[in-house]
């Protein structure tokens, strides 16, 4: 393991599906649920889930670049939530629930830039990718009862419909990626 971690911030909808979704990829050390993306300081659920702090339901994923690429986590992140819906994902509506990189340097955002392109030019989908890509001000961690949601709650009936089914498309689709 390197002696630094990298980070990356991705939103695709409830945080708690983006975040099951992450955490059993090899090199991924934490994922941490939060806010990001908007103009409210120290926003609470209750608040972002009301659509006026323009936050997004985000997660922050600590990472070792020795044994996973920033690349390989676009790769999955693109593959688990539809970027082309605007400000929706599944059953949650809302700007709270939009698609958004939100890059850490330079370097980040050249490559999810060349990524969504890339994507866009193959085709994969059969609509735009909307997907904001912005710059990460400040991630504010989300209350602890939202961390690990989806281990703590496996029979919560959100988790076993939405959760689960994208857990599982990232066990069979990155086999070779994900931890034993």
């Amino acid at each position: 393991m390197t002696e630094q971690l990298e980070h990356a911030t991705f939103g695709g909808g409830c945080f708690w599906c983006v975040e099951a979704a992450l955490k059993p990829l090899d090199g991924v050390e934490a994922v941490t649920s939060g806010y990001a993306g908007g103009h409210a300081d120290n926003p609470s659920y209750k608040q972002v889930c009301r659509g006026t702090t323009g936050h997004a339901e985000v997660v922050q994923v600590a990472y070792d670049p020795d044994e996973i690429s920033y690349p390989d986590l676009l790769e999955v992140f693109f593959t688990i939530h539809d970027p082309t819906t605007e400000d929706r994902e599944g059953p949650d509506v809302g700007s709270q629930y939009r698609s958004i990189v939100l890059y850490h340097d330079d370097e980040q955002r050249e490559l999810v830039e060349t990524f969504v392109v890339e994507l866009e030019e193959s085709g994969a989908y059969d609509d735009s990718i909307v997907t904001d890509i912005e710059p990460l001000e400040t991630f504010y961690e989300a209350e602890e009862h939202h961390q690990d949601y989806f281990e703590k709650n496996p029979q919560d009936a959100y988790c076993r419909m939405h959760a689960a089914p994208k857990v599982e498309k990232v066990r069979e689709q990155f086999t070779g990626r994900v931890a034993k």
